[in-house]
């Protein structure tokens, strides 16, 4: 029995080797991962992150599959994943300053049952100029992220505080993972 982890995200493959867990087969999902109209965010992170369960055990029926998703919310409104140094500015300008959530769903698949968790974790961003702003859009760092910014990255002088976990605000809570992989014993070291 392989895991299978159904991401392509190198911070997710970083922080299962955290546990200890560095013999993955590596199998991104290609889902829609489009916002339903007036989707919030907690019932979209389930979603999506089942969709790429149920897309992944399709290929790899006999293997536990492990997949997540990530996503930053002000309030009811769902961040990009920033795609642009536009977008990174454009997240950042709306996080400065304010509190956030980023929720993190994570799903372990096997022998037709998925199990799901879900990290919700609160950030404070400090208040940014257009200096700090401008910096930060043209280091290139926020690109692919989701709210536009990396917690293991630059941006990680930008938070004043959280509360969660931050490798659920990277994109990968380890303790619900941990747990669940348990179970099939792939075990932390």
């Amino acid at each position: 029995m392989r895991l299978v982890l159904a991401s392509a995200s190198p911070r997710r493959r970083e922080l299962l080797a955290q546990l200890g867990i560095t013999d993955v087969l590596v199998a991104p999902m290609d889902v829609d991962e489009t916002a339903n109209k007036n989707e919030l965010p907690l019932p979209y992170v389930k979603r999506v992150a089942l969709l790429k369960a149920a897309a992944a055990v399709r290929q790899y029926p006999d293997d536990v599959v492990l997949t997540a998703d990530t996503v930053v919310a002000a309030g009811r409104r769902m961040l990009p994943k920033a795609e642009t140094a536009e977008q990174v500015r454009e997240c950042l300008e709306l996080l400065s300053g304010r509190r956030h959530k980023v929720l993190t769903a994570v799903a372990v698949s096997f022998a037709g049952k998925t199990r799901l968790k879900i990290s919700e974790n609160v950030v404070k961003m400090q208040r940014l100029s257009a200096s700090d702003i401008d910096s930060y859009a043209a280091s290139g760092d926020g690109i692919g992220k989701a709210g536009g910014y990396a917690l293991q990255g630059r941006a990680a002088g930008f938070i004043s505080w959280l509360s969660g976990s931050p490798s659920g605000i990277i994109g990968l809570p380890l303790h619900e993972t941990a747990l669940m992989l348990e179970t099939y014993c792939f075990q932390a070291s």
